[in-house]
């Protein structure tokens, strides 16, 4: 078993398919092809499932893949940890985001940018999703770092965060929308009040819809929610045409919208900056988070 066999695995897995992983590693398929196999006989079963139209690992593989990972990010971490003490950072590290996040005012894209400036050598990867697909891809090594929604505010079992967001949730619709005349002149309104009303807010998967449907829930009621968008400013576009009510983090003025707070104080709009507890971080990947943390008020 040779370590570029287990990264040949990897990658096929990651691009779910050999052409677009030979184009990734620079190999002609054929070749790339045959090095899988040659894994796959040398360890005595198939680790790839090639029957459907794209390529997913079988159960065998499945099983096999964390540990490949790992193996790799120790060679990387060995390498990487040599080439620190030269005072120069290489490697990769993968970044991910809520959507809507290099827009916010901490300006992560500028973080960045003087991140690059510092290490050029250093690719850095950014991909969108969803906070629990997120927080999963953390644990299984495939994110070093993550800007995602927290449902609580004590980080998940083998992730560490740093809170940079902390918001109250609210209510929010346009002019003249019954619930909030309702409880016009009101401080807040009860999560209970949201049964039976188009609801607008984020997908499945968010931390901030997760704070959602368990208010709900705590109420006796399932939520309708009639319309997902991706970011807070969707929500507020869909709201502003009568659509329904948004839940929105903040309490700041909305333009064209009437908003009220959640009465409740665990109706929080929490992102925070994630990584993993547990398990080695290589240099530029620690660089990294301790620049973020610096730059989004966490200090070292």
């Amino acid at each position: 078993m040779e370590l570029r066999q287990l990264r040949y695995f990897v990658t096929v897995v990651e691009e779910a398919g050999f052409t677009r992983a030979a184009e990734r590693l620079h190999l002609a398929q054929p070749g790339l092809s045959a090095q899988i196999r040659q894994l796959e006989r040398e360890l005595g079963q198939r680790l790839l499932d090639r029957s459907g139209r794209s390529v997913r690992p079988t159960e065998v593989g499945e099983a096999v893949l964390p540990y490949a990972r790992a193996a790799l990010a120790a060679v990387d971490g060995v390498r990487q940890t040599v080439e620190e003490y030269t005072g120069l950072l290489r490697g990769r590290v993968a970044v991910g985001l809520v959507p809507g996040t290099l827009a916010h005012p901490f300006d992560l894209a500028g973080q960045l940018a003087d991140f690059h400036d510092a290490h050029p050598q250093v690719e850095v990867t950014l991909t969108e999703d969803t906070s629990d697909r997120m927080l999963a891809a953390l644990r299984r090594g495939e994110l070093d770092l993550a800007v995602l929604g927290v449902a609580q505010e004590a980080p998940p079992p083998g992730v560490a965060h740093h809170v940079v967001i902390d918001e109250p949730l609210v209510a929010a619709a346009a002019p003249g929308h019954h619930l909030l005349t309702e409880y016009d002149g009101c401080d807040a309104v009860p999560p209970a009040a949201l049964r039976g009303h188009r609801l607008l807010s984020l997908p499945r998967g968010t931390g901030m819809r997760a704070v959602v449907e368990r208010l709900c829930a705590e109420a006796g009621f399932r939520p309708h929610i009639a319309f997902e968008a991706a970011t807070p400013d969707g929500l507020c576009r869909l709201a502003a045409r009568g659509l329904g009510v948004a839940v929105l983090p903040g309490l700041g003025s909305r333009p064209g919208l009437t908003t009220l707070p959640l009465a409740d104080p665990r109706a929080r709009g929490r992102v925070a900056l994630a990584w993993r507890s547990e398990g080695p971080m290589l240099p530029a990947a620690r660089e990294l988070l301790a620049r973020l943390r610096r730059g989004m008020g966490g200090g070292g």
